[in-house]
């Protein structure tokens, strides 16, 4: 494969991710917190279980991601395309990482250094998960937090309970 090629679809995977955090904030607000609350509800609940019906939505999202790698890989080659559904993936990898892992506690695993961004993005994240209700939820992405969530002072939340 030729630079320019390597060059291209790396700016590809790279505008990728940004832009599906624009679709994973869409999708949050007016999907999840809208007519697939129904899903959504049993991630703003408390409860002792590892699997709720949210987890429905990592399926949903991966569905375009391995139809891009399937058809573009294996019926009609397109680098660029395969670039696309990179890039969707490692937002997927990020959002399983960063929302599952470090903030709900679903596997226990933290990084022990949190730079001042990563505080605000859980802070923003608590915010978030402090209402049990569809209605009056602020903080809908993941990759970006305004600078109104940093928290002044900051406590990780340890159990999983308190974060739903």
């Amino acid at each position: 494969m030729e630079a320019k090629v390597i060059v291209i679809c790396s700016l590809i995977v790279i505008a990728t991710f940004l832009f599906w955090e624009f679709v994973a904030w869409f999708t949050h607000k007016y999907i999840m917190h809208g007519i697939l609350w129904t899903w959504h509800k049993s991630h703003h609940t408390v409860h002792d279980h590892s699997l709720e019906r949210n987890d429905l939505f990592a399926v949903v999202f991966s569905i375009p991601s391995i139809g891009i790698f399937y058809y573009f890989s294996l019926v009609k080659y397109n680098p660029y395309m395969l670039a696309v559904g990179l890039g969707i993936f490692c937002y997927g990898l990020f959002y399983l990482v960063f929302h599952d892992i470090i903030v709900h506690q679903r596997l226990r695993w933290r990084p022990a250094k949190r730079s001042r961004y990563l505080q605000r993005m859980i802070n923003a994240h608590y915010v978030h998960h402090s209402k049990h209700t569809k209605e009056g939820c602020e903080a809908f992405g993941f990759l970006i937090a305004p600078k109104k969530y940093e928290p002044k002072n900051f406590i990780l939340r340890k159990e999983r309970s308190q974060t739903q």
